[in-house]
């Protein structure tokens, strides 16, 4: 490293010069999937899904207390809601859009993760998806329960993640979360 922070020629090698596809946000992306996939065999997809769900209520508070104070709101309206579903997807380069709002459900589809093709094979990180949408949807709702319906990283061509807001007579496949003081 040069006294300025600069990194050295490599001499004759060409290190610094090599055609290599490593920075920051390809590395993490490399990092959590193979973090993913170690718990996932280690302790088995859904243990590793459920310590990925941690993960991912903790971001989900942080991302929903961000978005109220800069919408200046106690609690987003459900419509606020799938915009800011999708709004946090858009800034971290995934690809979701609203297919369907009703009173009662949010329907969202993706085109494009935001872990890009290290998503693929490890079906634990969409926790992170369904906790975050899971916790912002109950928080200000009061209640939400999330079925990925397709997901990207099971191999399908894109995502289908429903959200009810309502409980359902027979929840199915999914997780339901339960805000706070509503």
């Amino acid at each position: 490293m040069n006294r300025d922070g600069t990194a050295k020629e490599s001499g004759a090698t060409g290190v610094a010069r090599a055609d290599i596809p490593l920075e920051r946000d390809v590395f993490l992306r490399s990092l959590l999937r193979e973090l993913a996939g170690t718990l996932e065999e280690v302790v088995g997809l859904e243990d590793a899904s459920g310590y990925i769900s941690i993960v991912g209520g903790a971001i989900g508070r942080q991302i929903n207390d961000d978005y109220s104070r800069a919408l200046g709101v106690e609690r987003l309206s459900r419509e606020q809601v799938g915009e800011v579903l999708v709004d946090l997807k858009r800034r971290i380069q995934g690809g979701f859009h609203i297919l369907e709002m009703t009173g009662d459900r949010i329907v969202l589809g993706n085109d494009r993760c935001p872990f890009g093709v290290h998503v693929e094979g490890r079906p634990s990180l969409c926790m992170m998806t369904s906790n975050v949408f899971g916790y912002i949807a109950a928080e200000n709702t009061g209640y939400a329960h999330v079925t990925i319906e397709e997901a990207i990283a099971r191999g399908d061509a894109g995502c289908r993640v429903v959200i009810d807001l309502k409980p359902q007579d027979e929840p199915g496949d999914g997780r339901e979360y339960f805000g706070g003081d509503l």
